[in-house]
């Protein structure tokens, strides 16, 4: 056995030179395929000038080929739980995928993989010409072990993988067990992509005998605890490629190059192994604000040891478990879904950046990134903060036992999302940099929520929750985007997450002393409640008996026909021939309760249009019916347009209904189907291929879009301790009980009609004596829809048994307003319960 994994011996300097192969990426691979970028030819020396370093010649071919992302065959996710190790990586498809550093919505690697040659008949990477199988070494850290067996028989790999805690540096502890009669040579590939561009890197080898690179402020090199034989940085997909030489020759042709002009590079590294039997070694890969540093960085690991860096890693995994509730009596007694939380559970606090504590990106990759250019840094896939995923991870922290970082992702979300009108961003880069800029109302009422969950009653938390709660008071119920940040009007998961933010607004307004305040947000969250199904409610559809919730309708009557465009070349349609199982917000968030005939009478539409039962793996449902969101009908990246599939996220939102219905049976099966959807790293994707194997992909595992997604990772968590609770345990409690009879207590409900004449941009309100009118307030009345003009139309719950005064106003194009003349009309509301119209005419 040729042991060199514990402690890195003195440095040698550099050996003649040796090369390995890389896969060119010069252009997208073929789906399944890796996307590393070409390895090119070993060097002795390195880049002139730079410190420490000698005269090496510059590699021909830059700035070299075209850079794409990998496609996300994630089958791992890790950190170390530290504050001093700022590095996140991904495994899959047998290498090391993408490390992220100083924070996880930076990627900086394309890939690091092995490639192996018997320098005459063969050359393989672990990639394509292997068998790859992952697991866990330590069930209770994300510890990830990848064994990779040559599908020619020859040798096998198995590489262990750690953060050190101390540094950020990733820890590879390999053993190469030659399994042929003859004497096989391994090289280390590697290919940067520091700050997030491929097309921004230079490269050489150290004085030391490391590889580095750097790109501006960010820097990497990789070390070996054996030392190198030989080392080289090139040009992917260039003549000074060594992929093409070790493939056509199985030598390295071209050695002693660096590559000093910026561009997409790969390095390469040749690894003393013994011409039989084993050898294990460990190899380093550092990050850091120069080359100099990151070298450093890779010593320290490399002299104190993988058992020590192994150590650290699984004792901050081992604390933090232990700090939390024990896995829920749903997974307990399961091995396969007791493991799927721990993972779920571990990798949503994984996700957490170390810079903005309480930043949590939705995913540590980019979808289709096969087809996504990396020549320019600033693409960001999922490596974003979206505020709705933060609070679906947040709320499964929650559930989970972990309130400090629930706090934290709140926090986070009211310092970094939330702006000064209370309007919160539709993503963001994790310093809080917007990126897109839609206006999404969910996204607004869910802080709101949590805050309520989280008994942040404090003024400073007040502070920014009022004005959360006022942008929601003064812009909805419309919204610029529904959830799926696609289509903008009336949406019932849009409304439902409004209301539930309005009347936890109240109740920490009534905990900091404001009363008006907490009148206004019952108020209005009450007129919304009840305009949930006059607003998305059709009664004239064409799905499994004509009433259902529909996805969104662009103008607030959903019985009139409008038209609603789907986006990514899905199709213009009426808008009662498109659902979504949104409205079960509506019940989750206590806004209806489940029983709700209006919600059993969706379920029908839901399950005759967008539902999908895989044999052997469970029942799923896509987003809404004609979706363009996913690959195309053959398998091929979405680009712009494809057919959108099953969300194994939405199964976790069914099982939520079904515990809140008491069919904990069913819950149990959306559980397993969420399980089973996973792959064999236990990483639940955002969408599955529904279909029979084919095209690459297998039926009832993730495709090509974003695996993990980390909300579906923490829908996974929630539901398991639902079941267990009996409950939905991240329902309100205060918005339940205020809507347990199906609407507002002890309320009337009126619906104004006005005829009233406009000119274009003009438009009818309502305004009155009581808080759900106003309170007189022009800034507060409500709006009323044109739908019928010249009828202006509004439903509004107003109190029982009360003489309310009101008047109709009209809010012209350049923010004036006319009110209509006196005296103020008059009308006493009948006893709570019943309804009544009021016909009136502008005077």
């Amino acid at each position: 056995m040729f042991d060199k994994s514990s402690k890195r011996p003195p440095r040698q300097p550099t050996r003649p030179p040796g090369r390995s192969p890389s896969r060119p990426r010069s252009a997208p691979l073929p789906r399944r395929t890796s996307l590393l970028t070409a390895a090119v030819t070993l060097a002795a020396a390195v880049l002139a000038g730079s410190a420490g370093s000698a005269v090496a010649a510059p590699a021909p071919g830059a700035p070299g080929a075209n850079a794409y992302w990998n496609e996300p065959h994630v089958q791992g996710f890790a950190n170390a739980l530290s504050a001093q190790s700022k590095i996140w990586y991904t495994i899959g498809d047998g290498e090391l995928q993408n490390v992220f550093y100083p924070q996880p919505d930076t990627p900086d690697t394309f890939g690091l993989q092995y490639y192996v040659t018997d320098g005459s008949s063969f050359t393989d990477n672990e990639v394509a010409n292997t068998s790859h199988a992952v697991s866990l070494v330590d069930p209770t850290s994300l510890e990830w072990q990848q064994t990779n067996t040559a599908t020619n028989g020859k040798y096998k790999i198995t590489k262990t993988y750690v953060a050190d805690p101390d540094r950020s540096v990733v820890l590879v502890r390999t053993t190469f067990q030659n399994l042929s009669s003859s004497p096989l040579s391994l090289y280390a590939q590697y290919n940067p992509a520091l700050g997030n561009e491929g097309m921004g890197n230079t490269g050489s080898t150290d004085t030391s005998g490391d590889l580095t690179a750097a790109n501006g402020s960010v820097a990497s090199a990789l070390a070996s605890s054996t030392g190198f034989t030989a080392s080289s940085t090139g040009y992917a997909g260039t003549t000074s490629d060594g992929a093409s030489e070790l493939t056509a020759s199985h030598q390295l042709t071209t050695p002693g190059q660096s590559a000093p002009t910026a561009g997409h590079i790969a390095q390469t590294a040749q690894i003393p192994v013994a011409a039989s039997g084993s050898t294990t070694f460990t190899l380093a890969l550092a990050f850091d604000t120069s080359t100099g540093a990151a070298v450093s960085d890779a010593s320290a690991s490399l002299g104190a040891g993988f058992d020590t860096a192994e150590s650290g890693f699984r004792s901050g995994w081992h604390n933090w478990l232990g700090g939390l509730n024990a896995p829920p009596a749903s997974v307990a007694s399961d091995t396969k879904l007791k493991q799927q939380y721990e993972v779920s559970l571990m990798e949503v606090k994984a996700d957490e950046d170390k810079t903005h504590v309480g930043g949590f990106v939705a995913a540590p990759l980019t979808p289709w990134g096969g087809s996504v250019s990396a020549n320019s840094a600033g693409a960001h896939g999922y490596h974003l903060v979206w505020t709705r995923d933060e609070y679906q991870m947040a709320t499964a922290l929650l559930a989970a036992g972990d309130t400090a970082d629930a706090n934290d992702a709140l926090s986070y979300v009211l310092n970094y999302e939330e702006t000064s009108s209370g309007y919160v961003k539709q993503n963001s880069w994790l310093d809080g940099t917007q990126e897109w800029g839609g206006v999404q109302e969910d996204q607004v009422a869910f802080p709101i929520v949590l805050a309520y969950q989280l008994g942040r009653t404090d003024a400073a938390t007040w502070s920014k929750v009022k004005l959360l709660a006022d942008y929601l008071v003064s812009n909805g119920p419309a919204t610029g985007q529904e959830r799926w940040e696609e289509n903008g009007g009336y949406s019932p998961s849009t409304m439902a997450a409004e209301v539930a933010g309005l009347v936890c607004a109240a109740q920490l307004a009534t905990a900091n002393g404001d009363s008006s305040d907490a009148a206004t947000y019952l108020a209005k969250a009450d007129a919304f409640q009840t305009a949930v199904d006059s607003d998305t409610y059709t009664t004239t559809g064409s799905i499994a008996g004509g009433s259902y919730y529909v996805r969104i309708t662009p103008n607030g009557n959903p019985n009139n026909g409008d038209t609603v465009t789907i986006s990514n070349n899905g199709g213009t349609y009426d808008e009662r021939a498109v659902v979504d199982q949104g409205f079960l917000e509506l019940s989750r968030l206590g806004v209806k309760p489940a029983s709700s005939q209006q919600i059993t009478n969706s379920l029908a539409a839901v399950d005759a249009t967008i539902k999908t039962a895989v044999p052997g793996y469970g029942t799923y449902w896509g987003r809404y019916n004609h979706d363009g969101y996913g690959e195309t009908s053959s398998g091929g990246d979405y680009t712009g347009a494809g057919l959108g599939r099953p969300w194994p996220v939405l199964s976790g939102e069914r099982g939520e209904y079904d515990v809140q219905t008491g069919d904990l049976a069913g819950a149990q099966a959306m559980l397993g189907s969420m399980a089973n959807a996973a792959n064999t790293g236990y990483q639940i994707s955002e969408q599955i291929w529904p279909g029979a194997s084919a095209d690459g992909f297998t039926q009832g595992q993730p495709d090509n879009s974003a695996t993990p997604l980390m909300w579906t990772m923490a829908q996974y968590v929630r539901l398991a301790v639902d079941i267990s609770a009996g409950k939905t345990v991240d329902t309100p409690a205060v918005v339940a009980q205020r809507y347990a009879g199906g609407g507002p207590p002890n309320q009337v409900s009126v619906t104004f009609d006005e005829n009233a004449t406009t000119y274009w941009g003009q438009n009818v309100f309502v305004v009155g004596s009581v808080p759900a009118l106003g309170s007189w307030d022009p800034a507060k009345s409500v709006a009323l829809s044109s739908a019928s003009y010249p009828v202006w139309s509004g439903t509004v719950p107003l109190p029982a048994n009360t003489t309310v005064q009101y008047k109709y106003i009209k809010k012209n194009p350049d923010g004036s307003v006319t009110w209509e003349s006196d005296p103020n009309r008059s009308y006493t509301t009948g006893a709570s319960g019943s309804s009544v119209t009021l016909n009136d005419t502008w005077r």
